[in-house]
């Protein structure tokens, strides 16, 4: 690995004034492997042309790495890059900053909780991409990605096991008064770093809330949930555990409000919580009304 390192802080100038040498000889060794140096500066010189400034947008820190993303003037392009201890870098993604304002503005019409106990750990959240994955896809483009986080890291000993993350066998409750109108159970719990393409949302329970609003609770642990179709279920209410069914590399809950019960086809919301918060990534949460 490079012994180079710069501070973080400094990286949109350096990117900016084109000192791609110098950013370079500060990225670790495995991306330099992956990544030749003269790719780099072809690719950063093409994607810097027209680019006046760039300014820090979000920053977080999670299991031993200072995340940044940095967006141009015209919030056009983004740059997200992840710094280890020793401010060298570990990762660095180049992208259009895409937004969509126009359902970004649109919250959901019922006010809904976090469907959890305790503190939580936003992994993917937001209103772009960078720091929200599921941004590109439009049947969840506001969902939520939420683990349990102890010391900067979501898991305890040896990765492998599933036990040993905090999030897992914790209990997921109904974000809001409803009918549970769909759900499936049954699914295995991964061990860590294996996933189920083909059954994405694992083990999931869709409840159906006023104003034709459905919320989907994914990845619950096998044989966990605690529902039925058809029943009423009160907001607060347990339906189920965390788990790691489904297309996850970690235990954790995705999250999400839909505009239809077709997981596949309906269209995201963006939602509107009960304690007037717009979590995002890097955020801790709780569920203010049961702590």
């Amino acid at each position: 690995m490079s012994d180079s390192f710069i501070n973080p802080e400094q990286f949109g100038t350096l990117f900016q004034s084109g000192s791609f040498e110098e950013i370079y000889r500060c990225m670790s060794s495995d991306f330099q492997e992956f990544l030749p140096l003269e790719e780099f500066i072809t690719v950063a010189s093409s994607f810097n042309e027209g680019v006046q400034s760039y300014q820090v947008e979000f920053k977080k820190a999670f299991q031993s790495l200072d995340q940044y993303i940095w967006v141009d003037d015209q919030k056009e392009r983004g740059i997200a890059v992840s710094f280890n201890q020793s401010n060298q870098i570990q990762g660095l993604l180049i992208k259009p900053y895409i937004t969509y304002p126009d359902t970004d503005n649109q919250l959901t019409k019922n006010a809904y909780s976090m469907p959890i106990s305790g503190e939580w750990f936003v992994f993917w959240g937001g209103t772009n991409e960078f720091i929200n994955y599921h941004y590109a896809y439009e049947h969840m483009r506001y969902a939520y990605d939420l683990v349990k986080v102890q010391d900067g890291m979501s898991f305890k000993g040896d990765p492998t096991q599933i036990e040993n993350f905090y999030a897992f066998n914790e209990e997921i409750s109904a974000p809001a008064d409803g009918k549970v109108i769909n759900l499936i159970d049954g699914l295995v719990d991964h061990t860590p770093g294996e996933m189920d393409a083909v059954n994405a949302a694992g083990n999931y329970v869709v409840i159906e809330h006023a104003n034709k609003e459905y919320s989907l609770l994914a990845h619950l642990k096998k044989n966990s949930i605690q529902v039925e179709i058809g029943e009423l279920v009160k907001e607060g209410q347990c339906i189920g555990m965390c788990g790691n069914s489904g297309n996850t590399s970690e235990p954790h809950l995705h999250f999400q409000v839909m505009d239809s019960p077709d997981l596949n086809n309906a269209k995201s919301l963006r939602i509107r919580f009960k304690d007037g918060v717009e979590p995002i990534q890097g955020d801790t949460i709780s569920n203010t009304l049961r702590g």
